[in-house]
């Protein structure tokens, strides 16, 4: 962390991918998208009407954006209990009373389609869902500090957040402080955050008086009246037209903050840790494949700068997961149409959460693409040849074969020899490129199989025509296979003939066509 880097291109503000992780947990909660950064505005306008200095501010505004981080904890545990959404009746009473508490989880409990749910059955969630409160709330606060750690803030701010499910009043389930033992920052995030999601859910009208009722007991009296009495005027603050990642970046207070190398690795490694808690059975999912991905990219020699570009996009690759319900996820029954129409969105969902800031948008580009397929069968772009780049391709591969030994509600994970095997099938049947599965199962210490190519090609003279398609002369080609200048033009006329071009740039398109582009230098 440190002022912003003149001339830097590996660099990123740390508010930037702090937003970005804020979007990952509207999709989590089922909030509208955008919904964390505009509550995040009135939390600031807030923090400025109550006037409590840049540092505290700064505080705030980082633990606003990252309330929800932690949503995703649980949330195989949550679905043996929780029959409706949590969301919908557990966050409104959050901050309620015992009783306006105890009616949110009645009514979460239930099976809204299954109104002759046993009364038995429902009890019994209940005391599920007693026990499950406790453990739920410290996991919670715990995976938000650690992320929050890793995402490059402060420790002060880290530090915020063992006190996240806190009250005023002492009865928060973990009992850690109450009045003013609790942080400022907390009791700020906690009266607008909770006054954002009221209006959200219920309009303007009612929640001057809502977060009134709640002080001194959930909320700081003072605070809540600041709010209830400023409530016009901090509603307006988050009133924007369009998109209002801009205007939240804007508002940033000072210091601010920036990654750099390494730090930008660590903070989005932590983003890829929060998709993987949506189930067990993706857990290290999105590590994994960053180390598989980064070992082909090596194997295939691509620069550093793109070999840093596809272990990042790795990272992140399956952050869109939290979109899809944890249902999806965790069920050994035969997907249903809607499920399999969730699942095809989740790539698109990672896109959309990096999208707006451009270090972070040409990684989610590659991301975003990791089950895409050569033959055009993939999703959700259908991306086929020659709009199939080598990152890509790399990811994809590396992802399949990767999930091919994890574990699966309806499946056990396979062996690395027999996930090679599968994944060699699959570049037989045309949906990866043959060189890229070799560069996977290389980093992945396995055996490769003899794989097909296309036109009849050898290894060698496929290897020649990608370098080819790199823009290589024949005496480039020979330099870098270490062969003649003659054998090397040789095998040029020979690819030629067999895939039936007499131009560089007609065999440079084949080989787009085809996955034979070689992921080395030109130069």
């Amino acid at each position: 962390m440190g002022s912003t880097p003149q001339g830097e291109e590996d660099a990123v503000r740390t508010a930037e991918v702090i937003a970005a992780a804020c979007l990952a947990t509207d999709l989590g909660m089922g909030f509208p998208f955008e919904h964390g950064l505009h509550a995040t505005l009135m939390t600031m306008r807030l923090a400025e009407i109550l006037d409590i200095g840049e540092e505290m501010a700064s505080q705030t505004y980082y633990a606003s954006l990252l309330m929800y981080s932690g949503c995703t904890t649980d949330s195989d545990l949550a679905l043996e209990i929780f029959a409706g959404s949590r969301t919908e009746h557990l966050t409104p009473a959050m901050f309620g009373s015992r009783m306006q508490g105890l009616g949110g989880v009645m009514r979460a409990v239930r099976d809204p389609e299954d109104a002759a749910l046993r009364p038995f059955d429902t009890a019994g969630r209940l005391v599920r869902a007693a026990r499950f409160r406790q453990p739920h709330f410290a996991a919670i606060c715990e995976v938000a500090e650690m992320l929050a750690n890793r995402l490059g803030v402060p420790d002060s701010v880290s530090g915020l957040f063992p006190y996240l499910t806190e009250r005023w009043d002492g009865k928060g389930v973990l009992g850690r402080a109450k009045a003013e033992e609790l942080p400022l920052p907390i009791r700020i995030i906690h009266v607008a955050r909770d006054a954002a999601y009221q209006q959200m859910v219920r309009g303007d009208d009612d929640v001057a008086e809502t977060v009134r009722s709640r002080a001194g007991h959930a909320f700081d009296p003072a605070i809540a009246e600041a709010l209830a009495t400023a409530w016009p005027e901090i509603l307006a603050a988050a009133r924007v037209g369009g998109s209002v990642w801009d205007v939240v970046l804007d508002v940033e207070p000072n210091p601010r903050y920036v990654l750099e190398g390494s730090g930008i690795d660590r903070a989005l490694a932590a983003i890829g840790y929060f998709g993987d808690l949506v189930s067990p059975y993706q857990s290290g999912h999105a590590s994994g494949v960053a180390d598989l991905a980064a070992a082909a990219a090596e194997v295939c020699r691509l620069g550093g700068a793109e070999k840093s570009r596809v272990r990042r996009a790795a990272f992140v690759h399956d952050v869109g997961r939290v979109a899809v319900h944890p249902r999806v996820w965790q069920t050994t029954a035969r997907l249903t149409a809607d499920d399999w129409e969730q699942i095809r969105l989740h790539p698109y969902h990672t896109g959309r959460v990096f999208s707006r800031s451009p270090l972070l948008s040409s990684v989610a580009d590659i991301g975003c693409g990791h089950h895409e397929r050569l033959d055009g069968s993939g999703y959700h772009r259908g991306l086929s040849g020659p709009a199939l780049p080598l990152p890509i391709a790399l990811l994809a591969a590396a992802d399949a074969y990767h999930a091919m030994t994890e574990p699966r509600p309806h499946r056990l994970a396979m062996t690395g020899e027999e996930a090679a095997v599968m994944l060699g099938q699959e570049a037989k049947d045309g949906r990866f490129h043959p060189d890229v599965v070799a560069a996977v199962l290389e980093a992945a210490g396995q055996s490769v199989p003899p794989l097909p190519r296309p036109a009849g090609l050898t290894d060698r003279e496929a290897q020649v025509i990608g370098l080819v398609a790199r823009g290589l002369q024949t005496k480039q080609v020979a330099r870098r296979l270490d062969i003649s200048p003659k054998t090397a033009d040789r095998h040029i006329q020979n690819a030629y003939r067999k895939i039936g071009v007499s131009t560089r740039a007609a065999a440079t398109v084949f080989a787009m066509e085809h996955g034979l582009v070689s992921g080395e230098n030109s130069q």
